[in-house]
């Protein structure tokens, strides 16, 4: 599929997003230290963990207004206010003393207009495409996101310390061209708006979200998905805890290669093999059936990060990341493409912003894996990782693909005119 042959809605969506999350890769992962500096690690952890809470709350919220209002409004709206934010964050770093309770109050902001307007999004994506397209788009997606994320990553580790106010600068001007683009070239394909069914709106809310509940299906692969993804989100908590503390620091001439640089290679490896790779498993994997590739794919992961959880020799670790990524690879377009096939159309917005469970449980889960790593040993976290692992594999396999009759019929229905 050539870029040309790409819906409208596609292309915006994939050009601003890359754009977007280059600039916020390269501040978001710097706020848990940003706020310790500025005040402490105990309040910037309950702080950050509160947004997480925040976070999926709002997007709940954000889901069924997505439903019920016209999607490209929601997003002009929510765009606006996140960019708003930014501008509030960066003049809050200007004075010698920087402004932390106006810079907190203005990320907390952007974490709720962000959160509001993040399904309506995933909605539209699932607008734009068709079961044919689909898997296709989530693969360039997925490559795009990974690559916005190594170039911002990258930009955060040189420009962070010293070019804070640049840096969000960026964010800003970047951030306020999303409603723009938004406006002038994103079509708001929804027209089939959910109707209000309660006076009470917290009531329809909720009744809303309870079909979600009851699409057993839909249910296992969103838990199935938040036990897969807290094994890789755990490298960057307990596994990167674990090296740091216990990684024999290896010299290659006047090198040293400690446990935090282990990890940044891990990190790396894993961001190189997704740009360089992506398409060409991709073009190897639509040989064969889905539920075998994802089937596969998984099998990988979980032999990577069960290993990579409790090694401690840099080949080793090497070796099995590369694994887990590749199982990564293999299974991840296959997972979004099924999701998305599965979703009501009236329902797009909520049950994208139900899915979020995944990655909201996913973070949470690998936070307790530094706790839970004081108390057991790697080989034990190995075991722990393992059992999620299996879990989530059982869950997600039989959601997608072990569904009963009944629940095979539905999602045909609801698929069918299009």
């Amino acid at each position: 599929m050539s870029w040309k042959e790409y819906p409208q809605n596609i292309k915006v969506r994939l050009i601003t997003s890359f754009f977007n999350r280059t600039v916020s890769s390269a501040v978001m992962p710097f706020m848990a230290l940003f706020f310790s500096e500025e005040l402490n690690k105990v309040w910037a952890g309950l702080f950050l963990v509160f947004t997480v809470f925040v976070s999926f709350g709002v997007s709940m919220v954000g889901g069924y207004i997505s439903d019920r209002f016209p999607r490209k409004k929601v997003l002009l709206v929510t765009s606006t206010f996140s960019a708003l934010m930014f501008l509030i964050m960066t003049i809050s770093l200007y004075p010698k003393e920087n402004i932390i309770w106006l810079f907190a109050f203005a990320y907390l902001v952007y974490i709720v207009t962000s959160s509001l307007g993040r399904p309506a999004m995933h909605a539209i994506i699932i607008d734009s495409t068709t079961r044919e397209n689909r898997q296709a788009i989530y693969t360039l997606d997925y490559w795009l996101v990974n690559l916005s994320m190594a170039i911002g990553v990258s930009l955060g580790g040189l420009l962070y310390l010293h070019h804070q106010i640049v840096l969000f600068s960026l964010l800003t001007l970047t951030s306020s061209m999303l409603p723009i683009a938004y406006k002038l070239w994103l079509i708001d394909e929804h027209t089939q708006l959910l109707e209000k069914k309660h006076k009470n709106v917290l009531v329809d809310l909720v009744a809303n979200y309870k079909t979600a509940f009851q699409d057993t299906p839909f249910v296992k692969v969103v838990f199935g998905s938040m036990f897969i993804f807290s094994a890789e989100f755990s490298l960057n908590s307990y596994i990167g805890v674990r090296l740091a503390e216990s990684f024999e620091s290896i010299h290659i001439g006047h090198f040293e290669l400690a446990g935090v640089r282990m990890l940044s290679l891990l990190n790396i490896e894993n961001m190189l093999l997704v740009v360089f790779l992506t398409f060409m498993i991709n073009r190897v994997t639509r040989r064969f059936s889905n539920q075998s590739m994802l089937l596969t794919g998984l099998v990988l992961y979980g032999i990577g990060y069960v290993t990579v959880t409790s090694a401690n020799t840099w080949y080793i670790l090497i070796l099995f990341n590369l694994i887990a990524t590749l199982g990564e690879l293999i299974y991840s377009p296959i997972r979004n493409t099924e999701q998305a096939n599965m979703i009501p159309d009236d329902k797009r917005g909520s049950y994208s912003a139900f899915s979020n469970i995944s990655f909201s449980g996913a973070d949470l889960i690998a936070r307790s894996t530094i706790i839970i790593g004081a108390y057991l040993a790697p080989t034990m976290m190995s075991v722990y990782i393992g059992i999620f692992i299996m879990i989530g594999i059982a869950l997600m396999y039989s959601g997608l693909f072990l569904t009963s009759p009944k629940s095979v019929n539905k999602h045909m229905t609801s698929h069918s005119h299009r």
